[in-house]
């Protein structure tokens, strides 16, 4: 079976960025255990990513590149900011278990909106975050191969796209639809396997 509209892929590959001194550098990898598992067509990857894996079959090999602006864009300094300490609070204490340097912690922007942002410090009085993805601004290369191309039951084309359980959020964790999302933690989704996570 060829990966077409609503198969269920499993994939291992590496995901590689370019590093100092025009240098490749592995930034994660799924393995034949641990495989990225996808449903192809119902926006659970990085368009670009769907679009190098159309027609791919059991047993194939891919080796691509995918620019910055086609990932999650170019960086922006912009999205660095400052918030008060307060916001991260709970009866005027700093929650520290969640709040330190180098975590990431979920926020909510005026109309609602769940965001992940990066801790990039902590003082007295602020906390300075990052909102950018953590892949923003990266070239994204994916070398790997096709484990498994099977078509989706219906069971789990309902689960991903709200018809019964699951998050219902086409797969965009990045929509804060919570744990029982179709990407799992595994290898680390929220840096880059082409999800929207």
């Amino acid at each position: 079976m060829k990966i077409t509209n609503n198969a269920v892929v499993n994939a291992e590959y590496e995901l590689f960025v370019d590093g100092e001194n025009g240098e490749l550098e592995l930034m994660e990898r799924a393995t034949s255990e641990q495989p990225l598992n996808f449903i192809y067509g119902i926006g659970m990857m990085l368009p670009k990513f769907e679009q190098n894996l159309n027609g791919l079959e059991t047993g194939d090999s891919f080796d691509f590149t995918i620019s910055n602006e086609e990932a999650y864009g170019p960086y922006d300094d912009e999205a660095v900011i400052e918030l008060e300490r307060a916001v991260f609070e709970i009866d005027g204490k700093l929650d520290e278990e969640m709040v330190f340097e180098g975590n990431v912690v979920p926020l909510m922007d005026s109309e609602g909106n769940r965001l992940q942002a990066q801790v990039v410090s902590v003082n007295d009085t602020h906390v300075t975050v990052d909102l950018n993805h953590p892949l923003a601004g990266e070239n994204l290369h994916f070398k790997g191969k096709v484990i498994e191309v099977r078509e989706a039951t219906e069971e789990e084309l309902n689960a991903l796209l709200g018809g019964g359980g699951g998050c219902g959020c086409g797969g965009n964790c990045g929509d804060g639809c919570g744990d029982d999302c179709g990407c799992n933690d595994d290898h680390n989704h929220s840096h880059g396997c082409g999800c929207g996570c």
